[in-house]
């Protein structure tokens, strides 16, 4: 048994065929400030905050270019971001201490969840990988260009 199965390997290695790894997929509306997660865990649906008025979150689909488990923001106050996933420039999905704020628009740009939701999500991201897209209504105009918060790109790495 144990043959076949190196012998199919080899064959599948041969041919360029690749086995499928599971990735998380992250689909986050800002219309509903809501996050809805797949995953070979589960289904999950998490309120979260982002940009408030002048600040914008990215729309678009990315993957995750560096992660952390904890990391404090040079430019907000040393704000704690635990379970940090970047991605996009200095942009993040992180955990937030301001859980009262979640479901309403209330941050630079990031985007918050629960920490223990930050908690979970990192660990199903850093076991799968993932895809992270950011859709629904944009808000009003006069956002500035934030969520940055002073990493340099050599901090940066794919996941």
């Amino acid at each position: 048994m144990r043959s076949m199965r190196l012998l199919l390997m080899a064959l599948f290695c041969l041919l360029g065929v690749s086995v499928a790894s599971a990735a998380v997929h992250v689909y986050i509306d800002l219309s509903t400030q809501t996050m809805h997660v797949q995953s070979s865990t589960g289904s999950y649906s998490w309120p979260i905050s982002t940009a408030r008025a002048g600040y914008v979150t990215p729309r678009g689909t990315f993957s995750p270019i560096y992660m952390t488990r904890m990391t404090h923001s040079t430019l907000y106050n040393n704000a704690p971001m635990p379970h940090a996933i970047f991605f996009h420039s200095g942009w993040a999905i992180h955990g937030t201490t301001h859980v009262g704020q979640l479901g309403h628009t209330a941050s630079h740009g990031c985007v918050r969840l629960s920490p223990a939701h930050a908690a979970q999500l990192y660990q199903m991201v850093e076991a799968e990988g993932a895809s992270i897209t950011i859709g629904g209504s944009p808000r009003a105009s006069g956002a500035r260009r934030a969520g940055h918060h002073g990493f340099a790109a050599r901090h940066y790495r794919s996941w």
